[in-house]
């Protein structure tokens, strides 16, 4: 257990998000500064409308609403792949890619038909992620970090981690789709990992690189 912990990073927080893939990922990466992760699920039903029209703008959204509905600090991710032979898509609209409650399978069935015709030289792609840090629900200095993972889009599924499109998502020379990457290779390299670094670093008011893990 790492003994350093920022002090205005709280001991107890609330992660705005509903989704088991990405609060486990989140517990996993906070778990060595001994921080109490609750989820926004369990202070309320609702979500936020994530009316914005930018990963960052849908993050600090997020973050509002939970950071209201728990009474506590809030940590809000927004995160999506963006392919760049379809112009970006599906960006900010990457979990209702396929429409709204159909989940990662028909997403990913989507992305695939989509790309069909796409040589494997074009099919590059990477995943962004927006973190807002709130400390109440009407901060008005909201700390903001991005990252992004950079790949391609594989031919078919592979591996059975993670979630979202790690199945399709091939890293560096393409051996490894993220579905396929130890979860604390993935929590190390991915942009949610790499965003989460940023965000304790600027909390911390130190280089992003001087802060552990």
């Amino acid at each position: 257990m790492n003994a350093f912990r920022p002090a205005s990073l709280p001991p107890r927080l609330v992660l705005a998000t509903g989704n088991p893939g990405k609060l486990r990922e989140m517990r996993a990466i906070l778990a060595p500064w001994a921080v109490d992760v609750r989820a926004q699920s369990e202070f309320t039903a609702g979500v936020a409308e994530e009316t914005g029209a930018s990963f960052v703008e849908n993050a600090i959204l997020k973050a509002r609403y939970a950071a209201a509905a728990s009474g506590l600090p809030a940590i809000a991710d927004d995160s999506g792949l963006e392919v760049d032979a379809l112009h970006g898509a599906p960006g900010i609209y990457s979990a209702r890619y396929a429409g709204v409650g159909t989940g990662d399978a028909a997403n990913n069935e989507r992305l695939l038909r989509e790309l069909a015709s796409v040589p494997d030289d074009r099919r590059t792609a990477r995943y962004r992620c927006a973190l807002v840090y709130l400390r109440w629900p009407t901060d008005p200095a909201p700390i903001v970090a991005q990252a992004s993972w950079e790949g391609r889009i594989g031919r078919f599924p592979r591996g059975t981690g993670g979630f979202g499109y790690d199945p399709l998502f091939l890293v560096g020379d393409g051996s490894l789709a993220a579905a396929e990457f130890d979860a604390d290779r993935k929590n190390e390299v991915s942009h949610r990992g790499q965003a989460l670094k940023a965000l304790v670093a600027a909390l911390a008011g130190a280089p992003a690189a001087a802060i552990a893990p």
